[in-house]
């Protein structure tokens, strides 16, 4: 079966569709060939139906009639990653051939900048298809860290949870949301992230060696979450304080123009006791 990215751009509701069937033709085939178990399957399913759902209302609510090429090279990158989270699963029980393993991964990760290539060069570039590109991203790497885990210890799920904690932070504090400025620092610390897992993944250095590059890579996780959150929280402060300053002046404007005494801020009593004259 030949799926080509014609055919998974031609219809709004076509494109998750396809991709739906490209991840059940895979994981029936690593089902047959790599010895995926039934929990593997389902959850690698489960995670491809909750995709063409998300993937299908982001489009209409973006208001895209179709995938567009770079979003399918995406959704091709997706259904590898389906095909790890079976493997993965499966590994909890039972060992997995681990070139199979590593060739999904490399093939998603080489393709991660395929995609954005295709976005400038056919001028596709959507806020949906960097947001799906990104999630595919967290989401391999939450997978690849939980891998790992089982050889260097749980710690390395920190790795893959950071994304995700700071989403459920984000409603908590809603300043968290907030749009962030282009880094490429940002860029290059994702990038480590792929490499420090796809290493421990392949069994490529010593345990030891392995451990010190993935903790150098959650190290370098943990500074760049730190300077977004601390940006995003300068900020909020900065917007707070144009606000009260915005609402103060237009009260003081009111007043004007009623003929009234203009609005003064004057300090709390209970740390200022002194009189104070308006």
């Amino acid at each position: 079966m030949t799926i080509s990215i014609a055919t998974m751009t031609a219809r709004e509701s076509r494109g998750p569709i396809v991709g739906l069937a490209a991840h059940l033709i895979l994981v029936t085939a690593l089902a047959v060939t790599a010895g995926v178990s039934a929990a593997g399957w389902l959850a690698a399913t489960a995670y491809a139906v909750v995709l063409a759902v998300v993937l299908g209302a982001g489009l209409r609510r973006s208001g895209m009639r179709a995938l567009g090429p770079a979003n399918a090279v995406t959704l091709g990158r997706a259904t590898l990653v389906g095909g790890v989270t079976a493997l993965v699963v499966t590994s909890f029980t039972a060992p997995v051939p681990l070139p199979v393993l590593v060739t999904l991964v490399g093939v998603a990760l080489a393709l991660d900048g395929v995609d954005g290539q295709v976005a400038r060069r056919t001028g596709s570039t959507t806020k949906l298809g960097a947001r799906f590109d990104m999630e595919i991203d967290a989401f391999l790497v939450l997978v690849l860290s939980v891998y790992v885990a089982g050889t260097f210890g749980w710690w390395t799920i920190a790795m893959g949870a950071f994304r995700y904690v700071f989403v459920a932070a984000s409603w908590v504090w809603p300043w968290l949301s907030a749009a962030l400025p282009p880094r490429f620092s940002r860029k290059v610390v994702a990038a480590v992230q792929g490499v420090a897992l796809v290493v421990a993944t392949a069994s490529l250095l010593p345990d030891v060696v392995a451990s010190v590059v993935l903790a150098a890579a959650l190290a370098t996780l943990t500074w760049s979450f730190g300077r977004d959150v601390q940006w995003l929280r300068h900020e909020e402060s900065r917007r707070r304080l144009v606000v009260a300053r915005a609402r103060v002046a237009r009260r003081h404007e009111d007043r004007r123009q009623e003929g009234r005494r203009p609005v003064v801020l004057l300090p709390d009593p209970r740390r200022s006791p002194a009189p104070v004259n308006a």
